[in-house]
């Protein structure tokens, strides 16, 4: 370690730009993967804020509750507890005048079911009446007030809005809560039509009566559109910039390394064992590395403070501690590549004797 110190203090302006390429890394590392995380919960968090654990739809909508409708008679034997809950989900346009057009989900609701009371009020209260609506708070950033009265997919019905609610949004579309009977209306035809879906909170909980199936809550978020792709994508970028962090610290490394084989020699001659002239050099790449994750997590922080509400970031613990041990891993797998070099130096050819 202290030959490791004295080496970077030495060589500042060399030791400098390669903490700037490994800031430069993990800084992107970690707005990657804070982006993942935001997109990911995005389409997720009312999932999430219901604790839903099994959703139920019509065999044939392809797992997608949107497509889905559940007759009077698919649910004819259906037993709910406190712990299941129907809803009618419907993609709607919102308009209001003087307001920007937004594309929302409206998700109806009965007032009796575990959906309803779960809401997470930020201003005004639930939706009581029919053409009374609850909505996300990206409603809110947008301008919206309570007591507009919103056009849904060009009612003429406006629907008002009673309260902004948290955590809403699925699909990255903003929920309106409403009343099931609103969704009914919106959906139109089939009088026999209920629910797009029962969401239920136990693990256990099965039904598959008709034209109904059950689907586990894992299923049901992989079949979500675009999901599994954009989770893909972000993956392979973080994972090919871990490839680059390695690679990066092997090579500057060993070009060091190679620049050094006098002074190794020299050591080697004095008779400092291998052991300290290979412990200095991984203290050398971690040192280089917590450097240069220090600085690129308070860039982050920064970031993080600066961006825009409407931006879906999520920096969060599980990040920094991934984020930090991924590089850190990288680091000491880079800094064993010159190692081969350091162990088989002859101190005699390398003095010139």
């Amino acid at each position: 370690m202290f030959l490791a110190i004295k080496e970077i203090k030495r060589e500042k302006l060399r030791y400098g730009l390669i903490i700037l390429m490994i800031f430069l890394i993990s800084y992107l590392i970690f707005v990657l993967s804070a982006l993942a995380t935001g997109l990911a919960s995005e389409n997720t968090q009312a999932l999430e804020s219901w604790n839903a654990q099994k959703v139920i739809l019509n065999k044939n909508a392809n797992v997608s509750m949107s497509q889905s409708f559940l007759t009077k008679n698919d649910l004819k034997r259906a037993s709910l507890s406190k712990d299941e809950a129907l809803l009618g989900q419907i993609p709607v346009v919102v308009k209001k005048a003087g307001r920007p057009q937004i594309s929302a989900q409206f998700i109806g609701v009965k007032k009796q079911q575990f959906i309803y009371h779960d809401q997470e009020l930020i201003a005004g209260r639930k939706a009581k009446k029919n053409y009374e609506v609850t909505v996300d708070q990206a409603f809110k950033t947008k301008g919206y007030k309570i007591g507009d009265k919103l056009a849904l997919n060009g009612s003429s019905k406006k629907y008002k809005i009673v309260g902004f609610v948290k955590n809403a949004k699925i699909n990255i579309a903003p929920i309106i809560y409403g009343t099931l009977e609103s969704w009914k209306k919106l959906r139109q035809g089939m009088p026999t039509l209920e629910a797009s879906a029962i969401i239920s909170r136990d693990h256990n909980y099965k039904y598959n009566y008709k034209d109904s199936k059950t689907y586990p809550i894992g299923q049901f978020i992989k079949k979500l559109p675009g999901y599994t792709a954009q989770n893909m994508t972000f993956e392979l970028m973080i994972g090919f910039l871990y490839i680059i962090s390695l690679i990066i610290i092997a090579v500057f490394l060993y070009i060091l390394t190679m620049q050094k084989m006098h002074n190794y020699a020299v050591m080697r001659a004095q008779g400092i064992p291998s052991s300290t002239l290979v412990k200095a050099t991984v203290s050398q790449a971690i040192i280089l590395v917590l450097t240069g994750l220090v600085i690129g997590l308070a860039a982050m922080f920064v970031t993080v403070k600066v961006l825009p509400a409407a931006v879906p970031i999520s920096f969060t613990p599980r990040i920094i501690l991934t984020g930090t041990a991924g590089l850190l891993l990288t680091a000491i797998i880079g800094s064993l590549i010159p190692i081969r070099s350091i162990l088989k130096v002859d101190p005699a050819q390398a003095i010139g004797e």
